[in-house]
């Protein structure tokens, strides 16, 4: 076809460059190991039907297509993938034109996303080498537009494509390299992909400190894959992580998010962040972990909640990341809160203020949507308003939109310790009681609530207000 023709024109020099690579070890030879269905015992028939199709269709165009990344390693491990990944040396706009129902997305990297009803296959196009892993013949190909570096050497634009071959030099660890042909039913293994695999070993592809450069975020994922699977990290792997963890200040915080998302809810969430800590990526990155490590009186309580999460992830239950976000910050915002309240604030205003200023100290590393923090304030606006069990109030609050997940805050933190287990106990009995029992169950009004009431009804108002929290 033309791109492959345009293709080979690009790289004329083949047998120097395969020679340069097995010099300086940047890949683990021209040919990958080819191993049969009888071998590796995946079948066809575990690829998702998008992903057959994407790979049928370009196929039958005349183009390579493999099912790639974590998907290959999950079903080799024997785990369901959440989603599937497809690999080809056709352009993203080629494979845009095939497929009507796909659309372009990305600028750093230029991919294409194909629906088939609920599915979406992410279908990337086989990327070059980057310039420190290519000789000097095909330096060219390395222009300002296309391909984009920070002054840290992070890769923030990468649109320049490649051989296969190329493409698993640019893939992160070898157990992601793995690439499925499901018209054959092999694995093509460029790096000892299937050997770390049954070494149960995460390894960085190529020289850790450049590919951890190139990407910073990559150490995250080490962790990550680390603790969801659980591997060991390959100590050339693990060695730089401590002194290069600095870089991921100068990732954007939305990519961090993305990763930390990820992460937290992958059902391995209290394994995870253990093992960021163990690597040290936590400390000064990400508050959040500072948070959870560094403060006692919290620890049990975020363990509690990285516990539940993860038991609702592994039971197929769904998970908000708002309120586990508002669960690893909540004593960050119970200390801002005390000091402002230390300050002559009065309770409900300093708590306010607290909660503002610990999302814009955390804003600052790791970007959580509007749509989380929102909901984040009114969990945590709500709990004093669980204290408050007199006159129309705990009514008020039954209604409120965002109960079910106060109640369940406040559930954790009776389990914690931090508040009695009578008050949990109390809002599951009234919740589920009749109105003449919620009647009966009603405490006596305190002295400062009366006063307020006594003021208002002073001041002539035409009608009471309504008797709810001031939040």
């Amino acid at each position: 076809m033309p791109s492959g023709r345009g293709r080979r024109r690009e790289f004329p020099s083949l047998l120097i460059k395969k020679f340069i690579r097995r010099v300086l070890r940047l890949g683990s030879g021209s040919e990958p190991r080819v191993t049969p269905k009888e071998q590796h015992g995946v079948g066809r028939e575990a690829i998702s039907h998008g992903a057959r199709k994407v790979c049928e269709v370009l196929q039958s165009r005349g183009y390579e297509a493999y099912v790639v990344g974590g998907a290959v390693r999950d079903l080799l491990l024997g785990l369901k993938p959440k989603d599937f990944d497809a690999a080809t040396d056709a352009s993203p706009e080629e494979v845009h034109k095939l497929f009507r129902r796909s659309r372009l997305i990305g600028r750093r990297f230029k991919l294409v996303h194909v629906m088939f009803g609920e599915e979406t296959v992410e279908v990337s196009t086989f990327r070059a080498r980057t310039a420190s892993e290519t000789d000097e013949h095909g330096r060219d190909r390395f222009n300002e537009r296309d391909h984009v570096v920070d002054e840290h050497g992070r890769v923030v634009r990468d649109n320049i494509y490649g051989t296969r071959e190329d493409d698993a030099i640019r893939r992160d660890f070898t157990v992601n390299a793995l690439y499925y042909d499901p018209s054959n039913e092999t694995i093509l293994d460029y790096h000892n992909g299937l050997r770390d695999l049954r070494r149960k070993s995460v390894r960085v592809i190529g020289d850790a400190r450049a590919r951890y450069r190139e990407d910073p975020v990559r150490m995250l994922r080490a962790a990550r894959f680390a603790a969801k699977l659980g591997f060991t990290i390959d100590e050339r792997t693990r060695k730089p992580i401590s002194e290069m963890a600095h870089l991921l200040e100068n990732v954007p915080p939305s990519r961090v998010y993305e990763e930390m998302q990820k992460l937290l809810l992958s059902g391995h969430a209290a394994t995870s962040l253990r093992q960021l800590r163990n690597e040290g990526l936590h400390h000064g990155l990400l508050p959040l972990l500072d948070v959870i490590f560094e403060q006692p009186m919290g620890e049990r309580f975020v363990t509690l909640a990285l516990e539940q999460t993860d038991g609702r992830v592994s039971s197929g239950k769904s998970v908000s990341p708002a309120f586990l976000f508002a669960a690893l910050l909540w004593h960050e915002v119970l200390g801002a809160w005390k000091k402002a309240r230390e300050r002559g604030q009065k309770p409900i205003p300093a708590l306010f203020q607290a909660m503002d200023s610990v999302l814009d100290i955390q804003t600052d590393k790791l970007t959580i949507p509007r749509r989380f923090t929102a909901v984040m304030k009114e969990i945590w606006a709500s709990q004093p308003r669980f204290e408050q069990r007199s006159g129309r109030r705990p009514f008020a609050l039954l209604m409120h939109e965002r109960f079910r997940a106060g109640y369940d805050f406040l559930v954790l933190r009776a389990a914690s310790g931090e508040v009695p287990q009578e008050l949990a106990q109390w809002w599951e009995k009234f919740q589920h009681a009749g109105e003449e029992e919620r009647q009966s169950m009603l405490l006596a009004p305190q002295p400062g609530e009366q006063r307020r009431r006594r003021r208002r009804r002073r001041r002539g108002s035409a009608a009471p207000p309504p008797d709810a929290a001031p939040v």
